[in-house]
């Protein structure tokens, strides 16, 4: 299905923008810009030795799903260098905050833990990722598709690097600092949860992104830092059980089944 959607469904969008934007002389309309919003995924894995991931870095896709990812940042390239359409590339680190999905780690450890269900881990715990707000995230998009040269790539990274065992104590800490003194979910909230599961495959060990130049030509850079971006996503579930009771139940409970229980 990935597959469908990132590398088929990014040749339809552009097919679709370059049929509706494109002149008879070939060239485009004014003030059009379609912006292609990657991830760090498709330049692979990084040692832990301080180096980063720059627009300028080979891509070296480990999994199917960044391969699929890497594919279709190629067709914006492909579409920008053949026909100058006009184009930006955006990879990004990993993002976090409000309305996130719970098979990704933040709000899965919030919404296990407040249940007092088990935490899983990847492996031993220690892949590291850079942690990006969502809201920062945004900014970034805005200023890219408003100032950012056509047919060029920006890094978007929010210098908050992690292991995912630290990101899953901080949440733990958090919860226990947020909860009020007389709510019965701090009695289910434990590092006891914390369980090593089987790692996924082609689980890359570090992503660093190097936000350099988005900051030189654009003026971005992240706002964020993770100890008060992790305190407004904790809140912002707290004030919507509703919503995570919803997108939990019925299928979901397969996947996490499947993704966390089945091996």
């Amino acid at each position: 299905m990935f597959v469908k959607t990132n590398v088929l469904g990014t040749a339809v969008m552009l097919n679709c923008a370059k049929e509706a934007w494109e002149l008879p002389d070939g060239t485009f309309k004014e003030n059009k810009k379609f912006l292609h919003v990657s991830t760090d995924e498709v330049y692979g894995s990084l040692e832990d030795d301080g180096t980063f991931f720059y627009e300028t870095t080979p891509y070296a896709p480990h999994s199917p799903y960044s391969a699929s990812k890497a594919s279709s940042d190629f067709l914006v390239k492909a579409y920008i260098d053949t026909y100058h359409f006009p184009a930006n590339i955006t990879n990004c680190s990993n993002n976090y905050g409000p309305y996130q999905f719970p098979e990704k780690l933040i709000p899965l450890i919030i919404n296990n833990a407040l249940q007092g269900k088990k935490l899983p881990v990847y492996g031993d715990g220690k892949n590291v990722r850079d942690w990006l707000y969502v809201d920062d995230h945004a900014k970034a998009i805005d200023m890219v598709q408003e100032f950012g040269r056509l047919g060029e790539t920006y890094n978007v990274g929010g210098h908050n690097e992690k292991q995912n065992i630290e990101i899953i104590n901080i949440i733990i800490d958090t919860l226990l600092e947020m909860l009020p003194e007389e709510d019965p979910r701090r009695e289910l909230v434990s590092k006891d949860l914390i369980t090593y599961v089987e790692d996924r495959k082609g689980h890359d060990r570090r992503y660093a992104i190097a936000p350099d130049k988005i900051k030189a030509e654009i003026g971005w850079e992240p706002e964020t830092m993770f100890k008060d971006g992790i305190k407004k996503t904790i809140a912002w579930f707290f004030e919507h059980e509703d919503w995570m009771k919803n997108v939990t139940s019925g299928d979901y409970q397969k996947y996490y089944e499947d993704m966390y229980q089945g091996k």
